[in-house]
């Protein structure tokens, strides 16, 4: 059977192809990279984006003769093709809180995403915020604390055991730390307990690594 390949963007950058490459290195699914960097002059790169998919974006995940783009829709098909990994909760109740949850994530919090972008290489100091922002972050940790005393006996992870979630959650911790924003002890847990996957941490060093600098993400 061959490899899935994943094409991703810059790990310094691209908190979308985070979310599902994290979902399977964090469970051990094996899977050829492709690195295309973003936003460059180099016609070659846009192209290679669009070789794997004409929508023009990362993530891409290609498995054989199917293509799936869109890092929920990665992240779903990931969960279909290998069940035994369990990224979503086997309780009816516990999977329908989980997709809501990633759903929310996927379509919301944008005055987070836009005032605090992801870069890993940003010196950690805080940014003046708006009131939208900061009623996503209030938002963020509502989740995580309704996630973890509901489903979260289990593990330390959101439901327990590391899943889908985890993965679309985050890149947010990423920006929790790099904005210096201050969260409740429960968050800096479940912070902490992210900090020390081995998949996030491998993620993180290869950003840091980076030496391409996308000046219109360095401004914040």
């Amino acid at each position: 059977m061959a490899a899935l390949k994943l094409a991703i963007g810059n790990k310094n950058y691209s908190s979308w192809s985070m979310r599902p490459w994290l979902a399977l290195r964090a469970n051990d699914i094996p899977f050829v990279e492709t690195l295309i960097p973003l936003y460059t002059d180099n016609p070659a790169d846009k192209e290679q984006i669009l070789s794997f998919s004409r929508a023009g974006k990362v993530p891409v995940l290609v498995d054989g003769d199917i293509t799936v783009w869109d890092s929920l829709s990665i992240i779903e098909y990931i969960a279909e093709r290998y069940p035994e990994k369990k990224l979503w909760p086997d309780d009816v109740a516990a999977r329908a809180y989980a997709r809501s949850v990633c759903a929310e994530m996927h379509s919301g919090f944008m005055a987070l995403r836009n005032e605090c972008g992801m870069n890993l290489h940003r010196p950690v100091r805080p940014v003046t915020l708006s009131a939208d922002a900061k009623a996503n972050i209030a938002r963020v940790q509502e989740i995580w604390r309704e996630c973890r005393t509901r489903y979260g006996a289990k593990g330390p992870f959101l439901f327990g055991r590391f899943g889908a979630a985890d993965a679309m959650y985050a890149p947010v911790v990423h920006r929790f730390r790099t904005y210096a924003i201050e969260v409740t002890s429960e968050t800096n847990a479940y912070i902490d307990t992210m900090l020390a996957l081995p998949a996030f941490q491998e993620w993180t060093r290869d950003g840091l690594a980076e030496t391409l600098r996308i000046e219109k993400f360095e401004d914040a």
